[in-house]
């Protein structure tokens, strides 16, 4: 492992994931990519609802919501990785997570990738797809997926 993409969003369950794979990146000499997925719905939503309130139409832009992803991503590796001497960058992105985290993987020359799953019947799965399950079968290289309840 050379470097490493976590994708991370707020709940303990991810900050308990970015400090494990920080440990491990940090055994190994390996970098970390800390990225946050902001879902383009949520985007519209929030821009529309800045525009409901009266401010302009380019009040809040992709870049806004992006910059706000990766501030996320950034209050969770100070939080997580504290205690762990690793080097990492944070990222933030707008769009299909699964599509996402494999574009910004790819574009970074990730070589390992760790996500929080959920735990999903196979008819959920199979109704509403499966971020994760899509990004393990598409990226050619590990993929830790931790699976919990929170």
């Amino acid at each position: 492992m050379k470097r490493a993409l976590v994708a991370v969003t707020e709940s303990e369950r991810s900050k308990r994931l970015v400090r494990e794979a920080g440990e491990l990146a940090a055994g190994v000499s390996a970098e970390l990519v800390l990225l946050s997925v902001t879902a383009q719905s949520a985007y519209d939503d929030t821009r529309q609802s800045t525009i409901d309130a009266g401010a302009p139409e380019s009040a809040y832009s992709l870049g806004d919501a992006r910059k706000d992803a990766e501030d996320l991503a950034e209050r969770v590796a100070s939080e997580a990785l504290v205690a762990v001497d690793v080097e990492y960058e944070t990222v933030g992105a707008v769009g299909r997570r699964a599509d996402r985290v494999l574009g910004i993987a790819d574009e970074l020359d990730c070589d390992h990738l760790f996500l929080a799953g959920r735990r999903r019947s196979p008819t959920g799965k199979a109704l509403f797809g499966d971020a994760t399950q899509e990004v393990l079968l598409s990226f050619d290289g590990p993929v830790t997926v931790s699976l919990g309840d929170d």
